[in-house]
């Protein structure tokens, strides 16, 4: 275990819940269980020596009832830009070997499906977010507009994929995963996207 790490970006998901989801208050998702597509783009990162800046990494996540009674059965994605070094301490990370908020959210998970290396396309723009995972999963949401046009943002929420951070809402224009043996499609529930800071 390394205390010598910390990694910092953006991160978006969409989930089968509709607007807003009640995860993020710690209720019950809307149709009793939770499936999610997630999505993260390092900016600036390292473990020890390893530098992982610009690489990108995605799950995809089935959550038998609320989050947070775990047992979550997880795919993990890595970018195909990787190193076979990189690759390991992504791994690592997100298996929550090294602790930090990585730590808690593994400790959720149930079953690793799956860990393969794929072309991961994530990009911001024009409040329109879109992440393509391989031929395997892609999401594509657009935030809402507030009351002056603006970002609806909610602060403070006790389920924190990006702790201390607030998150903006989105609606999913079409998102979809097909890996493991599910077939999966969903339009027109929630969105949420924030920057994250992972650390030891």
């Amino acid at each position: 275990m390394s205390d010598n790490w910390k990694i910092t970006g953006q991160y978006f998901e969409s989930c089968n819940c509709d607007l807003v989801c009640p995860c993020i208050f710690l209720a019950p998702p809307t149709e009793g269980f939770c499936e999610a597509l997630v999505g993260w783009h390092i900016e600036k990162g390292h473990l020890d020596d390893v530098q992982l800046d610009d690489l990108k990494v995605s799950a995809w996540l089935h959550s038998p009832g609320s989050l947070t009674d775990g047992n979550w059965r997880l795919a993990l994605y890595i970018d195909e830009r990787a190193t076979e070094a990189q690759k390991d301490a992504i791994v690592s990370l997100w298996s929550g070997e090294h602790g930090g908020h990585l730590a808690v959210i593994a400790g959720l998970v149930g079953e690793i499906m799956s860990v393969k290396q794929v072309p991961i396309e994530f990009s911001q723009k024009d409040r329109n977010h879109y992440l393509k995972v391989g031929e395997f999963a892609e999401n594509n949401m657009s935030e809402l507009a507030g009351e002056d046009g603006g970002k609806v943002v909610v602060s403070n929420h006790p389920l924190a994929v990006s702790p201390s951070e607030p998150v903006t809402i989105s609606k999913s224009n079409s998102v979809t995963y097909k890996d493991n043996g599910f077939d999966w499609h969903q339009s027109e529930t929630v969105g949420l996207s924030a920057p994250f800071t992972y650390a030891a």
